[in-house]
């Protein structure tokens, strides 16, 4: 077993920032998709499937932000802009 903590530490924060153009996306881009992960496993049980589960292989009672984080450092995610409405 890993003695290597889990969370922001590892994925390293300076691999997750290549990822984003600054801190502020990386944690919008991170919570949003934490939520999704969530409400996936929210409604599982339930056999609706409106958003997509974990990309990657999870570990037991690993966190949803985790997860997230974990997704976009693997590369599994790509961040693009939205345009804004005029």
């Amino acid at each position: 077993m890993s003695t290597q903590p889990e969370g922001i530490i590892n994925p390293p924060i300076d691999s997750l920032l290549e990822a984003s153009d600054s801190k502020y996306a990386l944690v919008i881009y991170g919570a949003k998709r934490a939520r999704q992960i969530n409400a996936y496993y929210s409604q599982l049980h339930e056999g609706l499937f409106e958003y997509v589960g974990p990309l990657v292989d999870t570990r037991l009672n690993e966190k949803p932000l985790s997860i997230a984080l974990r997704e976009i450092d693997e590369g599994m995610l790509v961040a693009a802009p939205m345009e804004q409405a005029e």
